[in-house]
């Protein structure tokens, strides 16, 4: 992301005074800048078809109004739909629920981030440029969420799968990952350069079979790569 460039966003919130708060706070900071507004999840689909600017990133509350014919359309519906037709915009949900349960839930529909809705505004911020930046947003608290997720499926192995074989480097790379550290903050730690930290993330989707950083963080907790800490 250049100086010029800003993070565009959405909101699909059905709380008035909360989103328009939130819309306050996101674009006091100068590159973020709020496209496109929504209270009820089923309209995004007809929104995002009708708007000139994608957002980058949908912040989507969990529990939202159901359709008028009574279907459920909350945070997952709107995840699932985000990503059959928009793949590339990323999801982060908001809540105020703070159970291992949704946030696992969630993030293994395809959402790329969970917040509770009494988190900082500084994470928030940060939140969003990693969703953009780094594919994701996997803080301690969904971390953990994902690893008791994990340890409760039947047959769950701390080892990787026999045809699954990763390098040292590999491990190194995913578990930096997993961290959230960014590829320039990854070579410096590992005095390696970029190129080559790409080279071995490419490596390791291609081997895992995923297509994001969502996917290496679910990879190395069902493998137990990484710890909460």
């Amino acid at each position: 992301m250049t100086m010029q460039e800003k993070i565009s966003i959405g909101l699909i919130e059905d709380q008035f005074l909360f989103r328009k708060g939130m819309k306050a706070i996101l674009e006091s900071w100068p590159e973020f800048e709020v496209v496109l507004e929504a209270s009820e999840g089923y309209a995004i689909l007809p929104l995002l078809a009708n708007t000139d600017t994608l957002p980058h990133v949908l912040l989507v509350d969990l529990s939202l109004p159901a359709t008028k014919e009574g279907k459920l359309f909350g945070g997952l519906e709107v995840t699932n739909a985000i990503k059959a037709h928009y793949p590339s915009i990323k999801i982060i949900i908001l809540s105020v629920h703070d159970d291992d349960n949704f946030i696992a839930e969630l993030i293994l529909s395809g959402a790329h981030g969970y917040l509770v809705k009494n988190s900082d505004p500084q994470e928030v911020h940060d939140a969003i440029v990693a969703a953009h930046t780094q594919g994701s947003y996997i803080n301690k608290r969904s971390l953990t969420a994902l690893q008791k997720r994990a340890s409760g499926n039947k047959g769950d192995k701390a080892k990787l799968d026999g045809n699954i074989q990763l390098t040292k480097r590999e491990v190194e790379i995913l578990r930096l990952v997993c961290q959230e550290f960014t590829t320039e903050e990854i070579a410096e730690k590992l005095f390696i350069s970029v190129k080559t930290v790409n080279s071995h993330r490419n490596s390791l989707l291609q081997k895992i079979g995923c297509h994001n950083s969502v996917g290496l963080v679910n990879f190395a907790v069902k493998h137990k790569l990484i710890e909460a800490g």
